[in-house]
């Protein structure tokens, strides 16, 4: 395979993945579950939990960021996958001369998109308004990116689970969410990690969100309990595993002949 080849296949996979997430964001972007899981429901939690807690302005921000990009970017693949495959348009993407690394990356992109563009208006208002300290505003820039796309991964992982059959949207949405509460509890969002009980704090290293909290405190507040190399690493690592175990979920649907 030459060299002109393999830019040739990488422009045509790009513009087709290009292609699906525009798509995506058209159609999906404002439809109902969209809105009601990853806009109200992130900000309805936050500020459930939060108010009279006599929380700063940057402790309140950093924690709102973090679970905004997580509740957002992880709610677009569980609410779009299960809609294409009731109408089946899920299945024509399967048969047309398109890849499905194409195609679940154009999906992952549409969730990292959501999510990184409410972040970035929770962002604004929170820096014009409340006049929020940032401590490293690139910092935090590439944080919400990769937590977008981690988070978007994690959400095809929930909706290209193993099925027999075609799921509505809120059959795949439900355990979605009830797998995403335990986590903000865990995660130092709510209850920081130095006030947890040891058990705990063991296990909420196994949560990406405790390393997006942990990196939303660095790049806002400026500290944080964890090395920020820690933080992207994880990120990074959970990132790639959320995409391999996706492309396996989806292997196993194909072998079942859905």
């Amino acid at each position: 395979m030459t060299l002109g080849s393999i830019w040739a296949r990488t422009r045509r996979e790009l513009s087709q993945m290009l292609a699906i997430t525009v798509k995506d964001i058209r159609v999906y972007y404002l439809s109902p579950p969209m809105v009601m899981f990853g806009l109200l429901m992130p900000f309805l939690m936050f500020f459930s939990f939060s108010v009279s807690r006599g929380l700063s302005v940057g402790v309140s921000v950093a924690r709102l960021l973090a679970i905004t990009t997580f509740f957002t970017a992880s709610s677009a693949g569980p609410v779009i996958l299960p809609m294409e495959r009731k109408t089946r348009s899920y299945e024509r993407m399967l048969v047309a001369p398109v890849s499905i690394f194409s195609i679940l990356f154009g999906k992952a992109m549409v969730g990292a998109a959501f999510g990184l563009a409410v972040s970035l208006l929770t962002l604004v208002v929170a820096a014009l308004a409340l006049g929020a300290p940032l401590a490293s505003l690139v910092g935090l820039l590439l944080a919400m990116i990769l937590a977008s796309i981690s988070f978007s991964a994690m959400g095809l992982l929930f909706a290209l689970w193993p099925t027999d059959s075609a799921t509505p949207v809120g059959s795949t949405m439900m355990p979605a969410t009830l797998i995403r509460w335990p986590l903000m509890f865990i995660s130092g969002v709510f209850v920081p990690l130095d006030q947890m009980s040891p058990v705990l704090r063991v296990i909420s290293y196994i949560s990406p969100l405790t390393y997006t909290q942990d990196l939303m405190n660095h790049t806002v507040l400026g500290h944080g309990l964890q090395s920020q190399a820690l933080d992207w690493v994880v990120l990074l690592a959970s990132t790639g595993v959320f995409l391999v175990v996706t492309f396996w979920f989806d292997r196993i649907q194909k072998r079942r002949g859905y």
